[in-house]
């Protein structure tokens, strides 16, 4: 009796926890394929209404209702809704305002007009609202790479209809047909993301800090999508550079996530050696750098292990690709875009990097038990220490020498980095430039670059950091929340070069939070000194505030913190730590 019983359990669980694995309903077999997806859904109403083709009453009418709560349910109560009607000259259109950048799409709910034919209407997505307000053109940029933002869909009487699936704020709305009434109950936003909570927080006395320090979360939580991406809106792809800069946000804010091993994996499973990832040499090397930096944080042996094979045969590449003491990297040679017509700042920064990967390499190898991989990548790091390029006036460059030691920070900080302030500044290495400084002691000339540089995008309406910026662009600009009057700049569509010209820039880049982690590492002043987070070190640097407070998550729990000034300059400091986690000071 007893074998039978346990036999029925074993059965029960097998089938049971089969079944919950896939969250399917039991009408399917167990030979049913199915992704999960972690993600999940909220509707939202508009915020205002930002312009609509026609003010006479005649084509638009009633749009007030469209900023009414909704229920996403047709019904046969005909009341509260929006009408656009056209003629054979007049094609109505309304532009609706959410109030933040989100990733997903737009539900519209339509009451019973007489005609109970489809009405075709077009739907316009956008980051800004001049991005909302364009077609697709070779002029301003606009694009649906990536990611529809501009197409006709037909919407069915009396009934709901979804669609999108993008990285935007404003919504226009047009209909096309002549001679038709569209009465519109609702429009709403689908908002698609994790329903994780934010273990790690910040903030100051100064609310602009606080501000840019949630903008960086925030930024980086959309794009943790199914996998995790550099934009919601175009770059909807594992770029594992870009990565790292996400990757310490997400260590910082929300502790340990499924999307990081998920993302890592993919793209080493599809890049096999002797191929760099993303076809660029660099990004090989971030995957190093990522995966020592997530196992200082997680102290997850059993996942670094499953890396050994790889990292070990991607470290010898590297190596090979040295040649009288510099480095000989082939594939695409790039650090970021603002930096990409400057070889010789390029030659500087990925020697650089192969120093500071090849150190990071020696330290995985001891750890996974490969003595003798550790042994030669500390050589052949040595080795190109013997040589010191130039970094060409190049920012990216000096950042990273400065990283890896071949040039001292002060020398690279006044040298080359804190020329103009936070000029030639970009949003990606911007955050490798905010640690030389830290490691040159110039916390206040960092805090300074992130208020006057990451702040400038949240004066022209930002809610998401932005794939680049120039605090030029500012000077005439009208922010991405208005129509651009006459005689103004477009922020959006009258900037950016390279791969981000116009409105095709992305405004939501994951590569662009680096305040984020940077302001908790350095401010706050919490860094990992045994891995997992067994010991930590807490270590401020107020600069010009006055307070400070803030959370830190770990494995073992969340470390809570604040520090102020006191009259003599000296900080006071209290520490709360759950059990387990050890405080250095």
């Amino acid at each position: 009796m007893k074998k039978c019983l346990a036999l029925f359990g074993l059965l029960y669980v097998v089938m049971f926890k089969s079944a919950d694995a896939q969250k399917l309903p039991p009408v399917f077999d167990n030979s049913f394929e199915a992704r999960q997806d972690s993600r999940v859904r909220q509707y939202l109403t508009p915020k205002r209404i930002v312009w609509m083709s026609d003010k006479s009453g005649n084509n638009v009418i009633d749009p007030q209702n469209l900023l009414r709560p909704g229920t996403g349910q047709a019904d046969l109560v005909h009341k509260n809704f929006c009408k656009l009607i056209s003629t054979d000259d007049v094609k109505p259109g309304i532009l609706l305002d959410f109030g933040k950048e989100i990733q997903g799409g737009v539900q519209l709910v339509t009451d019973q007009p007489a005609n109970q034919k489809p009405i075709r209407v077009r739907i316009r997505f956008g980051e800004s609202v001049s991005e909302a307000m364009s077609g697709i053109d070779t002029i301003h940029g606009a694009t649906n790479d990536h990611a529809m933002r501009d197409f006709m869909i037909e919407v069915p009487w009396l009934g709901v209809m979804q669609v999108g699936n993008s990285g935007f704020r404003f919504v226009r709305i047009d209909l096309v047909d002549v001679n038709r009434e569209l009465q519109l109950k609702e429009a709403s936003a689908v908002f698609e993301y994790r329903d994780i909570p934010y273990l790690g927080s910040f903030k100051s006395n100064d609310d602009r800090l606080n501000q840019i320090w949630n903008t960086g979360a925030y930024t980086v939580h959309l794009n943790m999508q199914e996998y995790l991406w550099d934009g919601i809106k175009r770059d909807r792809l594992v770029w594992v550079g870009d990565m790292h800069p996400e990757v310490m946000t997400i260590n910082t804010v929300f502790g340990k996530n499924e999307v990081v091993a998920k993302s890592l994996d993919q793209a080493r499973d599809i890049t096999p050696l002797p191929g760099w990832m993303n076809g660029i040499s660099a990004y090989s090397m971030w995957w190093v750098l990522i995966h020592r930096d997530l196992y200082k944080n997680q102290g997850d042996l059993a996942y670094l292990r499953q890396q050994q094979k790889y990292l070990v045969g991607l470290l010898d590449l590297l190596m090979e690709k040295t040649k009288d003491n510099k480095e000989n990297l082939d594939g695409t040679r790039f650090l970021d875009w603002p930096s990409s017509e400057n070889p010789k700042g390029i030659h500087a920064g990925l020697h650089a990097m192969m120093v500071m990967t090849l150190e990071a390499g020696a330290e995985l190898c001891t750890i996974l038990d490969e003595p003798g991989q550790a042994a030669k990548c500390k050589s052949v790091a040595n080795q190109l220490k013997l040589y010191v390029p130039d970094a060409n006036d190049s920012k990216q460059a000096a950042a990273l020498l400065a990283l890896s030691g071949l040039v001292p920070a002060e020398k690279a900080n006044a040298d080359v980095i804190s020329k103009g302030e936070c000029e030639r500044f970009s949003t990606f290495y911007g955050y490798y430039m905010l640690q030389a400084k830290a490691k040159a002691k110039d916390y206040e000339g960092a805090l300074s670059c992130i208020r006057n540089y990451w702040g400038g995008m949240l004066d022209m309406g930002a809610t998401t950091f932005w794939e680049d910026f120039d605090l030029e662009w500012t000077k005439n600009a009208a922010p991405i929340t208005e129509l651009v009057p006459e005689g103004k700049d477009d922020i959006h569509g009258d900037f950016g070069a390279y791969c981000y010209k116009n409105l095709r820039h992305s405004l939501c880049h994951g590569w662009a939070s680096g305040p984020t982690s940077w302001l908790t590492e350095h401010v706050l002043g919490v860094s990992v000194v045994e891995a997992g987070c067994k010991t930590i070190r807490i270590q401020p640097n107020l600069g010009d505030l006055q307070w400070v407070e803030g959370t830190y998550p770990t494995r073992l729990g969340v470390v809570k913190i604040r520090h102020e000034k006191q009259a003599d300059g000296s900080i006071k400091s209290n520490i709360d730590a759950p059990k387990g986690v050890k405080v250095l000071r």
